[in-house]
């Protein structure tokens, strides 16, 4: 065998080698987010672009492979998916055929808090606001991962971030703003959504690929969560 013809079995392997990883990785299909909170970011065409950003994040891992929007929203709305934020019987296996999705994800933003609180030597004039705050932003995603196969619920799971933020304010009230998240980017609650995504991926990269000592420390990270919220709880 010639130098070049062993060459080019090493690139053949190569290939074929990377083909055979690729086709190993789970292929999920994320849904358009679903909203219970009164959050004042949410708005027409949020919910798919979380799914857009969560896809993103999971595609980052390298470890899934994820079906595109296009392919995917149509389908979702004729077997009323996108309406319902549920998975009827047979729904999911039907999904999965014509996308080619094995899981679907679904989220679902559960609980949203923000405060905004003034740190004093602020002035006002014109209607234009200086001064000096402190935000906080807390959101909490009911995540749920689907198997195609099957319709069943494979990994539940609640998911939550926060995010804080200081520094000098200058605000003009104009009554209203145009837009979806990208204004919120660099705010305290954008900062919040994008950490609770990156969570979302970085989980399920661990319970659907990982596994290993990875899933305790994500049980021991969820009973110190379900412990806190008890704690908070006060019956009379």
């Amino acid at each position: 065998m010639t130098r070049l013809q062993s060459v080019g079995v090493m690139l053949l392997g190569l290939l074929l080698s990377g083909a055979a990883a690729a086709a190993d990785k789970p292929v999920l299909g994320v849904a358009e987010f679903r909203n219970q909170t009164s959050a004042g970011w949410w708005r027409g065409g949020v919910g798919w672009e979380l799914s857009g950003m969560l896809s993103n994040e999971l595609a980052g891992t390298e470890k899934f492979r994820v079906v595109e929007r296009s392919k995917l929203e149509s389908v979702l709305v004729e077997q009323d998916l996108g309406a319902s934020g549920r998975v009827r019987p047979g729904t999911a296996a039907k999904i999965g055929q014509l996308t080619g999705a094995q899981y679907l994800v679904l989220g679902t933003v559960s609980a949203y808090e923000e405060k905004t609180q003034g740190t004093g030597g602020g002035i006002s004039f014109g209607g234009i606001s200086i001064g000096g705050r402190s935000d906080d932003a807390y959101i909490a995603v009911d995540l749920r991962v689907v198997n195609a196969a099957t319709g069943e619920l494979d990994f539940t799971r609640t998911v939550e971030a926060r995010s804080g933020g200081y520094g000098l304010n200058l605000g003009l009230f104009k009554g209203g703003f145009g837009g979806n998240l990208g204004q919120y980017e660099n705010t305290p609650a954008g900062k919040a959504i994008r950490a609770v995504l990156m969570e979302i991926s970085e989980y399920l990269a661990c319970v659907m690929v990982d596994k290993g000592s990875c899933v305790a420390e994500y049980k021991e990270k969820e009973q110190k969560r379900r412990d806190k919220t008890k704690s908070s709880i006060k019956l009379d």
